[in-house]
């Protein structure tokens, strides 16, 4: 993790901790190289999973200690989430790093589960809001009434309403827990309306990252994740894919695309003439 915010406390007691790499971009290029060496090392993978609202500067440093080590075993994993649904995803991920599962479907993973969020915020205005793509000129306008509020799904169908005591959001078709992620505007439609209209069969709260006002336009804000809390639950959706081997590193993966090295399947003519290639041994110095 990039914040010690997003590293959310143990869902149960089989998660593994976070590393967190605060301040990655404030530490000399050689301090935040041996960090991350240090990390690959320990763990011999490393899944490096932060949101699209960090710092470009922080964003721009991993990718350049990832260039500099010439390690397939970093993966950076950016999901299209809000900053507490990346939050939500990285720990269900820290779930699963206790099980049978290689390091390459661990990090494929991620993009799996992402199916099964929602997460969504209650906002005081969209006015600077520009990362949902149902927010139009006619909300904006609207943000600026006075005591005006919307709730906004971000993740999976993007949609918007205004916020009132028998107006909600679409919601999980499954059962689900609720994070909510105080902010500065009251959680009560969030806890009172959204919850009990999802069914949800738990509800926790935390303090909203610190990205969440950026990600958001506004810090007038109440952050929400819907989200799988049981292991089995998610170990047997991971176990269920059919995994293949990815032709370059080597390594079982889900999906089309290795997170460690990017590599995508050849065509099938190119399959059966290019060899796997073995993993590097990382190199130290």
């Amino acid at each position: 993790m990039t914040g010690a915010d997003l590293a959310l406390p143990p869902q149960d007691e089989r998660t593994l901790p976070a590393a967190v790499l605060d301040g990655l971009d404030r530490l000399p290029l050689d301090q935040a190289l041996a960090a991350v060496q240090t990390l690959v090392e320990q763990h011999g993978h490393v899944i490096v999973v932060y949101s699209r609202a960090t710092p470009p500067a922080v964003a721009q440093r991993l990718h350049t200690i990832r260039a500099l080590l010439e390690s397939d075993r970093i993966a950076l994993f950016r999901p299209d989430l809000p900053p507490l649904g990346v939050a939500v995803l990285a720990r269900q991920l820290r779930q699963l790093a206790s099980c049978d599962l290689g390091p390459g479907v661990l990090a494929s993973a991620g993009r799996l589960l992402t199916h099964y969020l929602h997460a969504g915020a209650l906002l005081g205005s969209v006015a600077r809001l520009d990362r949902v793509p149902v927010v139009g000129l006619t909300s904006h306008a609207r943000s600026w009434v006075p005591g005006s509020q919307f709730a906004v799904l971000a993740h999976p169908q993007p949609t918007l309403v205004k916020a009132g005591p028998d107006v909600t959001l679409p919601g999980p078709e499954f059962g689900t827990w609720l994070l909510v992620g105080r902010g500065q505007l009251p959680s009560d439609w969030v806890t009172g309306t959204l919850a009990p209209a999802w069914k949800v069969q738990g509800l926790r709260e935390t303090e909203a990252p610190a990205e969440s006002a950026a990600w958001w336009g506004t810090g007038k804000l109440v952050e929400f994740c819907a989200y799988l809390p049981d292991l089995s639950v998610l170990y047997q959706l991971v176990a269920s894919v059919r995994r293949g081997v990815c032709h370059w590193c080597g390594i079982d993966v889900i999906g089309d695309r290795c997170v460690f090295c990017s590599a995508t399947p050849p065509p099938p003519s190119e399959l059966n003439a290019r060899p796997v290639r073995p993993n590097r041994a990382l190199t130290t110095g």
